[in-house]
């Protein structure tokens, strides 16, 4: 028998295949069935700030609406308190967790400290066993250079770990310019694990209207390898637990990213596409792989092909490059 358990932010997990933030875990039905296809955590819905700061704005514009022709209205309408969509979160998270045996991981999208401060508590009263800050932020300013943003984001890190006693995990882009370094600090800050990595969805030209438009096309098991790589670096060599996300569509690909050194395996896109019980497949092919191979366990597997562990591991880096462009052939003509 297999032992898939792993440790994730300090969470004992019955499986290391996690799913992640996306529509599916936003309802509790969907919650329910990712649960018993042997998801060993669930990763709620972001609980975005602008949504929570346009919905009071829009509630005070209604509560507002034709006082200023008496002055002595002002004083009858109660302010709005909070907003619909977070009050949403905090309900879905608390009634997650009272349906729910396995963790419960909040996430969160902030704009400002004060908010992300302000709603990573509110996600931790209502019941969240963890919770996952999802940091996207675009470097547009000229002004802003490398080292001012790490520095901002590692000040919010400390903000929020300072303000909340449960396991918290940072999920970030690649495009840090030295992302082994920067993992490291952001452990040091205070974070329990990183994800590796936010999907940034890339805006697309519509030729018609000339006008930008937002896209969201699903990822595939092509783009497992950025991440793949990086958690090869990191594993064994940062402090924390580490998460895989981007690219996880078969067994095989779970399989692979356990090997480099995730702790767990993040997974939307599949899911979506074939539904919450996909995960018990996938789930069911790690096992078998694992068997065949005479692993006795996820913990035993874990690591093995990291760099630390490979004989060459600077197939992970410069080398890789140099191997992949001498070895490619056109076939261009032929």
């Amino acid at each position: 028998m297999i032992d898939l358990t792993t440790t994730y932010l300090g969470l004992e997990l019955t499986s290391p295949l996690v799913a992640s933030a996306g529509p599916l875990t936003g309802h509790l039905e969907t919650l329910e069935r990712l649960a018993a296809a042997g998801a060993g955590a669930v990763v709620l819905p972001s609980l975005f700030e602008e949504d929570v700061a346009d919905a009071a704005r829009e509630r005070q514009r209604i509560f507002s609406q034709g006082t200023e022709a008496f002055a002595e209205a002002l004083t009858y309408l109660p302010e709005p308190e909070g907003a619909d969509d977070l009050d949403r979160h905090l309900e879905l998270v608390a009634e997650a967790k009272t349906r729910l045996d396995v963790p419960v991981i909040a996430s969160l999208n902030g704009t400002t400290r004060g908010g992300w401060i302000r709603y990573a508590s509110d996600l931790v009263d209502a019941g969240a066993d963890a919770l996952e800050l999802n940091v996207y932020r675009v470097g547009a300013n000229p002004d802003d250079t490398a080292a001012s943003l790490e520095v901002e984001l590692l000040r919010l890190v400390r903000a929020v770990r300072d303000e909340i006693p449960v396991p918290l995990a940072v999920k970030i882009s690649p495009f840090f310019t030295a992302v082994s370094h920067f993992v490291s600090q952001v452990a040091s800050a205070g974070a329990d694990g990183v994800v590796c990595f936010n999907r940034f969805y890339q805006p697309d030209l519509d030729l018609e209207s000339l006008a930008v438009a937002p896209t969201l096309d699903l990822s595939t098991s092509a783009e497992l390898r950025l991440p793949l790589r990086w958690i090869a670096l990191l594993a064994g060599r940062v402090p924390c637990s580490l998460a895989l996300s981007t690219g996880i569509h078969t067994p095989e690909d779970a399989v692979k990213a356990l090997l480099a050194g995730a702790d767990v395996v993040m997974a939307t896109s599949s899911l979506l596409l074939q539904g919450p019980e996909h995960l018990g497949t996938m789930l069911r092919g790690v096992t078998a792989w694992l068997e065949e191979h005479e692993y006795e366990s996820v913990a035993q597997a874990r690591g093995s092909v990291s760099a630390r562990s490979v004989p060459e591991p600077a197939a992970y880096e410069r080398a890789n490059y140099r191997q992949v462009l001498r070895r490619f052939t056109t076939t261009y003509g032929a």
